[in-house]
């Protein structure tokens, strides 16, 4: 039995090459990322950064966090 990526690459193949070209400008463009989205997580990133690095955050270690999270749902 083929696989629905099987299937849909089949017919997609039977499309007329402009046909093609557009069907791969649209999955192409499903795959860019927005640079803006991009800029705004780098800038959350730094600020938790800046935070940590200053005192104003107070960190644990993963496996305290983890311990206090299974704690809680107990």
């Amino acid at each position: 039995m083929q696989t629905h990526f099987e299937l849909l690459a089949a017919e997609a193949l039977k499309l007329l090459p402009q046909e093609r070209e557009a069907f791969v400008q649209l999955l192409t463009a499903s795959l860019e990322v927005d640079i803006s989205n991009d800029d705004a997580l780098a800038s959350e990133v730094e600020r938790r950064i800046a935070d940590v690095e200053s005192g104003a955050t107070h960190v644990i270690p993963m496996a305290e966090a983890l311990a206090l999270v299974r704690a809680s749902l107990k």
